[in-house]
């Protein structure tokens, strides 16, 4: 028996965008643009050229398509790079520099994008960085607003400020670490929109356990790719590809209301919508849950208090 995924939105990621050929990076652009789909980028980055980049190609559309396609763009909020500062006047920068490189006024979600210069408490203390998102959601430049980031005390300590709107979580809901089920489901109760990001947490979901595989960016360990075998060997014997089993564990979801995928080319966002629409058996599910928790390589230990 095969389950039937319920209705979920892939929201395409543009952190590489813009670090190649520009001609191929602006097709690219293009492309995403068109596809309907929700869109992630981030003041930093390539250095602001994934910004640029979807500027250029929400330039290169007919007005119509431009108008849609802008209402689906997400973007965040980042320290300044030089200096580090990452307060209210930086957050408001932050934006000016945003929208000048889209071309647009105003987006749907804007993130707090990986707080790790600050303390909670200084964020959120005025004229904190969280003073400024506030503001520009009660003015309207972002609809809502959000918090993205990786260690999920970190996320929690935001979440409980209930001053926000959304949460994304990178590297943490995947087949090898589920350390933000908890967080996403407390998320989803308050009504907050849900995004889980990187749900191949690297090559080795992404490709299968090979020699010199990574997850959460470093290499994967002899005990992880022993697990990864193990999993793949289930979905092999289902006639389906430990990719797409990695990205429907994210899908299926109900807490998860986005899953973040990064996409580079248009061939790359071709494959990744055949991947989404593998239909997964759900003797699968079961399966995996019997080889037991995987041994992830990710400890947030360190992030639970505020200094």
């Amino acid at each position: 028996m095969t389950s039937r995924q319920r209705p979920t939105v892939l929201v395409l990621g543009t952190s590489g965008l813009g670090s190649g050929d520009e001609e191929a990076a602006v097709e690219t652009a293009v492309a995403l643009l068109r596809s309907e789909h929700l869109i992630d980028t981030s003041n930093n980055y390539s250095g602001g050229a994934s910004e640029r980049i979807l500027g250029l190609g929400l330039a290169a559309l007919a007005p119509e398509e431009r108008i849609a396609a802008a209402r689906r763009i997400i973007t965040k909020v980042d320290r300044d790079p030089e200096t580090g500062r990452f307060d209210a006047d930086r957050v408001l920068r932050s934006v000016e520099e945003s929208l000048g490189r889209l071309g647009i006024d105003t987006v749907p979600l804007l993130h707090l994008h990986d707080p790790y210069v600050v303390t909670v408490r200084e964020a959120l203390a005025p004229g904190g960085a969280v003073s400024a998102l506030v503001r520009l959601r009660e003015e309207g430049i972002a609809a809502t607003i959000g918090v993205a980031a990786g260690p999920v005390p970190l996320l929690q300590r935001y979440l409980d400020s209930e001053l926000f709107d959304a949460v994304l979580c990178h590297n943490r809901y995947t087949l090898v670490d589920r350390s933000a089920a908890s967080m996403f489901r407390d998320a989803h109760e308050r009504g907050w929109q849900v995004f889980n990001a990187a749900p191949f947490g690297g090559d080795l979901l992404a490709r299968g356990p090979r020699a010199g595989a990574r997850y959460h960016y470093r290499p994967a360990s002899e005990e992880l790719v022993d697990w990864t075998a193990q999993a793949e060997l289930v979905c092999t014997r289902h006639g389906v590809s430990l990719p797409a089993v990695a990205l429907a564990l994210s899908l299926r979801e109900e807490t998860i209301d986005g899953t973040v995928v990064g996409v580079s080319s248009p061939a790359r966002l071709d494959a990744l919508l055949q991947l989404a629409a593998t239909p997964v058996p759900d003797a699968v599910w079961d399966e995996l849950d019997a080889l037991g928790p995987a041994p992830s390589p990710i400890d947030d230990s360190g992030y639970g208090d505020d200094e």
